[in-house]
């Protein structure tokens, strides 16, 4: 094997310095929107009185006559509710996780040290057996550290991201007086804060983890990144739990807020009258931007560890050759510097001046990161990677060129563009699949539902044959290594997709904020146009997320296959159909766990906010204030036990079929799971972006078409709201959840795979 153009020195350097820079940028971009005053304080603002972004400051307020002062401190007001509702809940959640945390750490280290019956004597390697690896209960012990490790990394990232979206949120309005450039940047940016700052601490504390842990293992690579794959069963595991919890809480809240207020009272959305409207606006933060964060971490984390697995017993490993090794995490390294690139584009280069660029703004951003991470990727392949090497294909050693790596990391990065612009289609109200459902609204809600359906079901069709294609190409070219640096080329440019998903609840919250502080109509109109754009990028991001979730759990299948040692998954014998067709089952048995846990939450919310509306005197008339702490609690309570059990399912069904029914079953468990949820987590994602947006398009009444069905409170509006609200779980809690179901259960198994392959399958052994 040829040595790398990219000497060890140079990539201990490069992907440190790239971690960081990703970090400093994030904080900067932070500063900048810091710079947003929340203190009505008129002098200091018009020091800076610049045009850019559309108009000069204050206009609308000196043209209309609004109290400034009033409208500041109302913003304030609002923006702290909804910071202590986030706060309180995240808190509150991180308590029940870290309890889990703490015992399920406990079971990693017993199940793994009890593999060689907690002996501290080296042992022949699982690939190698001419020779020997440090022993079981190292393996043990470290993957418990790593597993901390991701865990903690993930729950930092989600609460970090929910932090700066609410600190964003009522800046975004208070921009919008001044133009809706102003308000998209200051949106867009606070995205990218989360989204550097997640992409970066992922990659340096998988760095420092590998180079901590090479001090003990030294030359034992096969054991060192076998006790990595916890990280991402750490990242993926806290990502379940702010997922479900997250998606129910916030879903619980819109629903209760949407039947009562705009269905049976007719008031409009965000009115502050609502009691629900500030667990609404709470939900948001927690379920969107939280839940994605850490989904979207756990994402990364493990298609790292899948590619570094089978790289530690390819060539790479072997010959101990450190610069390609590490190609997962130069392929990342790059991905920051284009992400930061291409975040220039929509906050320094160019200009937003009216509201029709906005959505436009958001696609050139998934264009520009996907053209430059092509190049990125095509240098980091020729410099460091040798010009051939051999793969671990199953037993053998498959021989590979670089070009075909490069070809392998491109075809995840396209397939995933694909996957964005085909959600796109399916759930912007700007193309006719979603105009056809808000159409059959004429008819009732009945046919909207029979509409939303089909479109949902539909829209699986091209993003599966891309995923397909994908995988076709990359397992052709790398075996199971080449999926893995597939879903890390679909994932390279998460820095920027977290910044366009980010985006979208933190314009939805200044929509919220500027009903609520009883802004101009105009303002409402600007930050509606900024929340309809993010609206679809949220879909897009989903999309991407369930893209990458499939070939991800492929390529930790590919790994716990290999470390199970298992021969070949022949689906004729009953022990692998079994699994297979129970695995298919699990989507449908989660889905109808988080959907009734949404459901029955949703109840509390809608008899608690008619109940307000019929006992406070005053409060339809808006003379007297709602009692919103109420709602929050009935969000937070109900999200909180409701998570168990959905969470249960997924973490213990590995755990159960592997020790109780063998490797075999659970391969066919993990390979029923991927088929059946890839399928229902876009139909399920893509279903509830169209009836949300149908909804919209007829509220913003932008085309002949669309005030043929309004205005609000017609009965094509209506029927509209009903099918956006069946839509709200099915968008936001169980298809989101899905994909990180098929994800958790493969890396799960991975990890625990020793103990399975050596003391698994005890039914069958009796």
């Amino acid at each position: 094997m040829a040595p790398t153009v990219l000497s060890t020195f140079a990539t201990e350097i490069i992907i440190p310095v790239c971690a960081v820079i990703g970090i400093v940028f994030s904080l900067i971009q932070w500063f900048l929107v810091s710079r947003v005053k929340m203190t009505p304080d008129r002098n200091a603002n018009n020091n800076n009185n610049s045009n850019k972004n559309g108009y000069d400051d204050y206009l609308i307020e000196e043209e209309e006559g609004v109290n400034d002062h009033n409208v500041v401190v109302k913003c304030a007001e609002i923006q702290n509710a909804i910071s202590e509702g986030a706060t309180s809940f995240l808190f509150t959640e991180y308590q029940y996780v870290g309890i889990f945390m703490v015992v399920f750490a406990i079971l990693i280290f017993l199940f793994l040290g009890s593999v060689e019956g907690f002996s501290t004597k080296s042992q022949k390697c699982t690939y190698n057996v001419h020779q020997m690896c440090k022993p079981a209960l190292a393996t043990a012990a470290f993957s418990t550290i790593a597993f901390l490790l991701g865990a903690i990394t993930s729950l930092i990232s989600g609460f970090l991201g929910m932090k700066i979206a609410t600190y964003a949120n009522a800046r975004t309005t208070l921009e919008a007086r001044k133009g809706v450039g102003k308000a998209f940047v200051t949106a867009f940016r606070s995205g990218a804060v989360m989204g550097f700052l997640l992409a970066a601490s992922g990659l340096l504390v998988l760095y420092i983890a590998i180079n901590l842990f090479k001090l003990y293992y030294g030359d034992d690579w096969e054991g060192l990144f076998e006790a990595i794959t916890g990280y991402g069963l750490g990242g993926s595991s806290m990502a379940l739990f702010g997922r479900v919890g997250g998606g129910i809480y916030t879903k619980a809240a819109d629903v209760g807020a949407d039947l009562v207020g705009k269905i049976e009272r007719n008031i409009p959305e965000d009115d502050p009258r609502n009691p629900a409207v500030i667990a609404d606006n709470v939900g948001d933060n927690v379920g969107d931007i939280a839940g994605m964060g850490s989904d979207l971490f756990g994402s990364y984390a493990e298609s790292s560890c899948a590619a570094l697995v089978v790289a530690s017993i390819s060539s790479f490993g072997i010959e101990h050759d450190f610069t390609a090794m590490c190609y997962p995490l130069l392929v990342s390294s790059v991905g920051i510097i284009v992400c930061l690139i291409t975040t220039l584009f929509a906050t320094d280069f160019f200009e937003i001046k009216v509201v029709d660029e906005i959505q436009s703004a958001l696609k050139k951003q998934l264009i520009i990161s996907t053209v430059l991470m092509t190049v990125g990727i095509a240098i980091v392949s020729f410099i460091g990677l040798p010009t051939s090497f051999t793969i671990f294909n199953f037993g053998v050693q498959k021989v590979v060129y670089n070009w075909q790596l490069f070809l392998c990391v491109c075809v995840g990065l396209w397939a995933g563009l694909i996957i964005g612009f085909v959600t796109e289609y399916y759930t912007s109200n700007a193309y006719s699949p979603v105009q056809d459902v808000a159409d059959s609204c004429r008819t009732g809600a009945a046919t909207n539902v029979i509409f939303g359906l089909a479109l949902g079901y539909k829209s699986v069709i091209i993003p599966i044959f891309a995923i397909a294609i994908s995988i076709f190409v990359s397992f052709s070219f790398a075996a199971m290594y080449g999926i893995a640096v597939a879903a890390l080329g679909m994932l390279s440019t998460i820095a920027t997709g977290l910044a366009i998903d980010a985006y979208g609840p933190i314009s939805d919250n200044a929509g919220g904020i500027a009903e609520m502080a009883g802004m101009s109509h105009r303002i409402r109109e600007r930050t509606d146009a900024l929340d309809a754009a993010g609206n679809t990028t949220a879909a897009i991001g989903k999309g991407f997320a369930i893209g990458s979730a499939a070939l991800v759990s492929l390529a930790l299948f590919g790994a716990f296959v290999s470390r199970a040692g298992i021969e070949t998954v022949d689906v004729l014998t009953p022990k692998v159909f079994i699994g297979l067709i129970v695995g298919a089952m699990l989507p449908y048995w989660f889905s109808a766990m988080t959907m009734k846990s949404v459901g029955s939450a949703a109840l509390k919310m809608v008899e608690e906010v008619r109940r307000q509306f019929n006992t406070i005197p005053g409060l339809m008339e808006g003379l007297a204030k709602p009692d919103y702490t109420t709602c929050v609690k009935i969000s937070t309570d109900a999200s909180i036990k409701e998570m168990i059990p959905p969470g249960a399912l997924v973490i213990l069904t590995p755990l159960i079929v592997g020790t109780f029914f063998g490797v075999e079953t659970l391969s066919g468990v993990l390979a029923g799971a991927l088929v059946s949820g890839v399928q229902v987590a876009i139909s399920a994602s893509n279903t509830g972006g169209a009836w949300d947006n149908a909804k919209k398009y007829i509220e913003a009444g932008a085309s002949e078409h669309a005030r043929t069905l309004g205005p609000k409170g017609s009965e094509p509006h209506k029927a509209a709201v009903i099918g956006d609200t069946i839509g709200d779980p099915l968008k936001d809690t169980s298809g989101p959840s899905l994909n990180i179901l098929i994800k958790l259960m493969a890396v799960e198994s991975l990890v625990f795979a020793p103990f399975f392959a050596a003391h698994g399958g005890l039914l069958f052994k009796l």
